[in-house]
């Protein structure tokens, strides 16, 4: 029986759902495709375990309690290296600027004949081109859907889907948590500071939750989709960015006389200058299928030239969902002759 080895990196909420998971389906793997899926190694920013049978629960667990390095210096590149694993799923924190570790170890991985699966968001930012180039040369996948909007379909649709077809235009609320907070501010009557506070409270928004709020998290969504799907250029900074903060009261006063509701958008359309991208906060009509997207839901509409209109509503903001959207991008791997 074929065997897959996958290497975790991260080691955080995703990362230790991922890991869950891979050991809740090793029965579905043996019986669906007929192989074993082992998880051999995991890092962290100063330290890793591996065992080349496969690590245990207990072993995972433990190395989950420990907080320090604590035999020689740890290189990630060298642990990545030393565990000759054939997948890496990369789940640590996005680095904007320089793409981070994740950027180093993912290239460290396509470079040594791994494929590798991105649900960190800095190294597909920084350089989705350089790294799909790489994939390509090294005869290997590279693989995004965790860092595209994870439960919502978004990169398999743009990319498979409507292969058959030009795409014209992209729209999505992408991000679940600036969903929650204008969904509160319109329904509840709340300021964004109170809506902010109640989804940290219920474990939607993290501690400093700008990445989200400040629209970051849907701008480097757009920007990855535009040069995965529409081979484009572009950089985070090229895209206009909205933040939730500028809501006023008297925004929500007026939304709620004339009917509308305000969403956090992203777009890509196909202009006659080139693409453009940005993220947006529009007040929907509600004719527009957006106006019924409520809470942390997301939603993604694409318009094409010969498939017509098409519209997704759904898919959790959890962990737990970005884990099972890298590990459906593993069985996309392993499917393969």
């Amino acid at each position: 029986m074929k065997r897959w080895n996958v290497v975790i990196t991260g080691f955080g909420s995703v990362g230790k759902q991922v890991a869950i998971l891979l050991e809740q389906r090793q029965s579905h793997y043996r019986e669906q495709y007929g192989v074993e899926v082992k998880l051999v190694g995991v890092a962290r920013s100063s330290q890793g375990v591996y065992d080349a049978e496969g690590l245990t629960q207990s072993a995972l667990e433990a190395f989950g309690r420990e907080k320090r390095w604590t035999d020689t210096p740890f290189t990630g590149t060298d642990f990545i290296t030393s565990c000759q694993a054939d997948i890496l799923i990369e789940t640590g924190p996005s680095q904007l600027e320089t793409g981070g570790p994740g950027l180093t170890y993912i290239r460290q991985a396509l470079d040594q004949g791994m494929h590798a699966i991105a649900v960190s968001k800095g190294a597909l930012v920084v350089d989705y081109a350089g790294l799909s180039a790489l994939a390509k040369h090294r005869g290997v996948m590279l693989k995004i859907s965790g860092a595209t909007a994870a439960a919502l379909p978004t990169i398999d649709l743009l990319q498979y889907n409507l292969a058959g077809c030009q795409i014209l235009a992209v729209e999505g609320i992408f991000t679940g948590t600036t969903n929650f907070v204008l969904s509160s501010m319109m329904e509840e009557g709340i300021s964004c500071e109170e809506a902010i506070a109640r989804a940290q409270q219920m474990g939607i928004a993290e501690p400093d939750p700008s990445f989200d709020i400040d629209g970051w998290d849907t701008a480097c969504k757009v920007t990855i989709l535009a040069n995965a799907a529409f081979g484009a250029n572009l950089k985070l900074t090229d895209l206009s960015r909205t933040s939730v903060r500028d809501v006023t009261e008297e925004q929500i006063a007026e939304w709620k006389r004339a009917g509308k509701s305000p969403k956090l958008v992203g777009r890509i359309r196909r202009t006659t200058d080139g693409l453009y991208a940005s993220v947006e906060l529009q007040a929907v009509e509600l004719s527009h299928p957006f106006s019924t997207v409520k809470g942390t839901t997301k939603a993604i509409r694409v318009e094409t030239d010969v498939m017509g209109e098409l519209l997704v509503i759904g898919g959790k903001s959890d962990p737990m969902a970005a884990a099972a959207a890298a590990l459906k991008d593993l069985e996309h791997i392993i499917r393969q002759p």
